[in-house]
């Protein structure tokens, strides 16, 4: 018989008054099976993708050092450094581009969030190098003609290659400067995608600028290396966020079939289309969606799965945070939908033991939901705790708990304010209600405060961080 539980039952908890600790229920009747499990994605491990960036940087730092004459002047010291730091910056600019390209074995492999981080971590980086760059560069011109830093901006600027990667450096800098969390946060999310786009013509304006530099010039093989790059990326850029997406849409014809409310300011939409097992979702998984409604069709909104894919159909289930999300209520049947993806790797391919814990935190339930109902497991396998601030807030109830049922897994409600004297995410609390804690692969997802405090306790519960899989989807 499944532990289903409507509160969690251990020794620190203090059950909400009017509510039962436990609830056992019988077996619901079999649902539809789902789809067959989709032939398994190539995937490009983190480790793997960082150690090919670090040994592209070796390379164009080798690239430099075998074309560097060693001299002690000053204004060649000044200028050796310019052009390391030019290089290093125009390899990041592709980086960066490729991050964010959505290869299928990149964000399978490690996941959109994580993509989101180094895509973060890697502009500023490449800010860094380019004011160096600059910096070196007037330096070292200033001292060659023996003018002041002034005279040697406006003598540069007369070069137009030089003034195509100042063109493409306001640019850069007005990305950084608009993903910035204070600008991000007071500016729609339209505007901040439009800046964005700046940043391929910021990469282009660059690679004429890199092209005229000395470090491409002298070598016709150089130049062909570095034009390829460049036209690799380019490539990928193209068919994966315009000309795949286009195909999908024809392909597929997706379009809404039903809007289902789930709850206070919760709803599921199904979206039903031709072929669409070809897609390969996981459970775990989300798309961008674009519904072609009025106030809707111009974002690409990420959401998970809620259910594994079943008759062509795909399944979302949203709560209502903002003006998007609100107008998905008043969705009507027939509307037309846009959905590229998959994407993320919060999926089965992680699970490293026998024994899983899911844990999720309000509307986080939806990839989880998923999961609870097709990762492989026998009775007491597969458990799942679910944080709410009270019975209300809790999301697709009845179907957990048929889950829980069909296939005896256990599934624990954590009840209560998340400022309460009584945290259900403490480590004494969590070892409680699973005394094998440490044996477990933990699949985490929730707000993101929910999701930190979740991760610091898991890790003080014995629970290494490799076997911590979570992924936010406010970064996808």
């Amino acid at each position: 018989m499944p532990d289903v539980t409507t509160e969690a039952s251990h020794p620190l908890h203090v059950p909400l008054p009017g509510r039962p600790a436990p609830v056992r229920r019988a077996p619901a009747p079999a649902r539809p099976a789902p789809a067959p499990a989709p032939v398994p994605a190539l995937r490009l491990p983190p480790e793997r993708l960082r150690t090919g960036i670090l040994a592209g940087a070796g390379a164009v730092a080798l690239l430099w050092g075998l074309q560097a004459r060693p001299s002690a002047r000053l204004d060649a010291l000044f200028a050796s450094g310019a052009h390391l730091t030019g290089l290093l910056a125009g390899y990041g600019v592709l980086v960066l581009l490729l991050l964010m390209a959505r290869v299928p074995a990149v964000e399978h492999g490690v996941g959109a969030d994580r993509l989101a981080r180094w895509h973060a971590l890697g502009g500023r980086y490449v800010l860094g190098l380019i004011g160096a760059h600059t910096l070196l560069a007037l330096c070292g011109h200033a001292v060659h003609t023996r003018t002041d830093v002034v005279t040697a901006t406006e003598d540069l600027l007369g070069y137009g290659a030089i003034a195509a990667a100042t063109a493409g450096t306001a640019l850069l800098v007005a990305v950084g400067l608009s993903s910035a969390r204070a600008v991000r946060r007071r500016i729609r999310h339209e505007t901040w995608r439009a800046v964005h786009l700046g940043a391929l013509l910021a990469a282009a304006l660059g690679f004429v600028h890199q092209l005229a530099g000395p470090d491409l010039a002298g070598s016709l093989l150089t130049r062909w290396l570095w034009s390829m790059a460049h036209g690799t990326v380019a490539v990928l850029l193209l068919w994966y966020r315009l000309v795949v997406p286009v195909r999908a849409a024809l392909r597929h014809d997706l379009r809404v079939v039903e809007v289902r409310d789930e709850g206070p300011g919760v709803v599921s939409v199904l979206v039903r289309g031709r072929g669409v097992a070809r897609l390969r979702a996981e459970p775990g998984q989300f798309f961008r969606w674009r519904f072609l409604r009025r106030g809707l069709w111009a974002t690409a909104l990420p959401f998970s799965l809620s259910a594994p894919v079943r008759d062509d159909t795909l399944r979302i289930t949203v709560k209502a945070l903002g003006d998007h999300t609100r107008r998905i209520r008043r969705l009507r049947p027939g509307v037309r939908v846009l959905a590229t993806g998959p994407f993320g790797a919060l999926t089965a391919h992680r699970r490293t033991r026998r024994k899983v814990l899911l844990l999720a935190g309000g509307v986080g339930i939806t990839p989880l939901r998923a999961l609870f109902e097709t990762l492989p497991g026998g009775p007491g396998d597969v458990t799942l705790l679910y944080r709410a601030s009270d019975a209300g807030g809790l999301v697709l109830r009845e179907e957990l708990e048929s889950i829980a049922g069909e296939r005896r897994a256990a599934l624990h409600y954590l009840l209560g304010p998340s400022d309460g004297s009584f945290d259900p995410l403490a480590p004494r609390a969590l070892r409680d209600l699973v005394p094998d804690l440490a044996a477990h692969d933990v699949y985490l997802c929730g707000p993101p405060a929910m999701a930190r405090t979740a991760t610091a306790n898991l890790i003080r519960a014995g629970v290494p961080a490799s076997r911590i899989h979570s992924e936010d989807f406010d970064h996808a």
